[in-house]
């Protein structure tokens, strides 16, 4: 039995008093890909940031990486953001530092301490998302492809168990969406649990994988057919 990275249910999401989804029960296991899809407006932010914190769990139960979002206190939120990889479609990078100390930021605040372990943190996820040589480039210098290819690696520093992709490929045209695309599948495939929301059809038609579909108030599976 492959182990239960994401456990939800009968959850509701809320923002502030609005139920935006209710009666949610999924299971996604291990080194599992899924997609998350549905109209803009149909929750699929909300259920993210409900995975991540960002929203309390205010209804029903959730697990996610072992630890419990209903009784989840605010002191132990960054310890589930260290087991999370976080993909957002505008990328988040800070713009007045380089992609390298993008990244430093991030191992620091989240408690490495050692410079040459950073270091080889640091090559270590550019090389895997095809970065390596762009270290001292700051975030305008680089393509929307490029600098989610940086998201991405920021995504990895911490060998997170689940990443969270919010529309990774939202912001990008279709040629940069299938290489980023490309990028995940490669993680996905060393074994890292991912969760894409999206609503470019096309991609999914592609790389076709488990689809959740928010709508009406529900999220239920879909089987996807390849083309």
């Amino acid at each position: 039995m492959a182990e239960r990275i994401l456990e939800l249910k009968n959850v509701g999401v809320f923002q502030k008093e609005n139920m935006v989804l209710n009666q949610i029960t999924l299971d996604v296991k291990k080194g599992e890909f899924v997609y998350l899809i549905g109209k803009t407006g149909s929750g699929k932010s909300s259920f993210m940031k409900t995975l991540y914190a960002d929203l309390p769990l205010q209804e029903g139960n959730g697990r996610v990486v072992g630890f419990n979002l209903k009784t989840l206190e605010e002191k132990d939120i960054p310890f589930l953001r260290r087991k999370l990889g976080i993909v957002f479609q505008d990328f988040k990078l800070l713009p007045d530092r380089n992609v390298n100390n993008n990244l430093l930021f991030v191992l620091k605040a989240t408690g490495w301490t050692d410079t040459d372990k950073m270091s080889a943190k640091i090559e270590e996820v550019l090389d895997k998302v095809g970065m390596k040589t762009k270290g001292f480039k700051f975030p305008h210098e680089l393509s929307g492809g490029e600098q989610q290819r940086i998201a991405i690696a920021r995504a990895l520093l911490n060998d997170p168990e689940l990443i969270l992709a919010d529309e990774p490929t939202g912001n990008l045209d279709p040629q940069t969406s299938v290489e980023v695309m490309k990028v995940l599948q490669e993680i996905n495939k060393t074994g890292r649990t991912i969760l894409m929301a999206t609503h470019d059809y096309a991609l999914i038609l592609k790389y076709p994988s488990k689809t959740l579909k928010c709508d009406g108030n529900k999220v239920f599976e879909v089987i996807q057919k390849a083309v």
